[in-house]
């Protein structure tokens, strides 16, 4: 089994992030930011952006989400159950990845490319999905945990306020990262025959 192979193994949805990581941060935004820069896009748009949190950055992405989760979840004691998972499941991890499509971009490839005008959203969706998981497999060869969560939209202003970021940015996802502190728990597949076909 290849190497490659392996670390998609080890990739996993990590819900115990810890803060015991030994990069530093500076190492850790150079990993990801060439790893993204490195990923495929249609007419290499690169419309995939991304903003690294750490310290007190990442700390305040969380509290944002949990002001904008407590205006819509009523309910006192299902709002504890989500602060505890926001708490110890994405806050307690080192850092957050956000990524981000500019719509700028892909507005301009429509223009510019009129008779593919209906696939560039669906494309660019593409390119955040080779992105993330390019990212995803590279922090787990740090030796990291990481899992990707969808607070967007409802987070997208107050976030976009806090850290000036750009109007054509379209947050499409967040990924808390940090140290392993407990297993994934087992991964189940679906049959090979009912997901895959092979014709020769």
């Amino acid at each position: 089994m290849s190497a490659f192979t392996n670390l998609q193994k080890e990739r996993r949805s990590i819900y115990a992030l810890g803060k015991h990581v030994t990069q530093d941060d500076d190492s850790l935004f150079e990993t990801i930011k060439d790893t993204i820069k490195e990923t495929p896009s249609p007419f290499n748009s690169q419309s995939v952006q991304a903003v690294v949190l750490t310290g007190a950055a990442h700390e305040k992405l969380w509290d944002i989400t949990l002001d904008a989760l407590r205006a819509v979840v009523k309910d006192d004691e299902a709002f504890a159950q989500t602060k505890q998972k926001v708490d110890h499941a994405f806050k307690a991890g080192y850092g957050t990845v956000l990524y981000y499509t500019d719509q700028k971009i892909v507005d301009g490839l429509k223009e510019a490319f009129p008779s593919y005008a209906a696939n560039f959203d669906s494309w660019a969706e593409e390119s955040i999905g080779i992105a993330l998981y390019a990212v995803w497999l590279r922090l787990r060869e740090e030796g990291l945990g990481a899992s990707l969560q969808h607070y967007n939209p409802l987070i997208d202003e107050a976030v976009r306020a806090a850290f000036d970021l750009p109007e054509s940015w379209v947050l499409r996802g967040e990924m808390p990262f940090g140290s392993i502190e407990a297993p994934a728990a087992d991964k189940d597949f679906l049959p090979d025959e009912t997901r895959f076909r092979h014709f020769n």
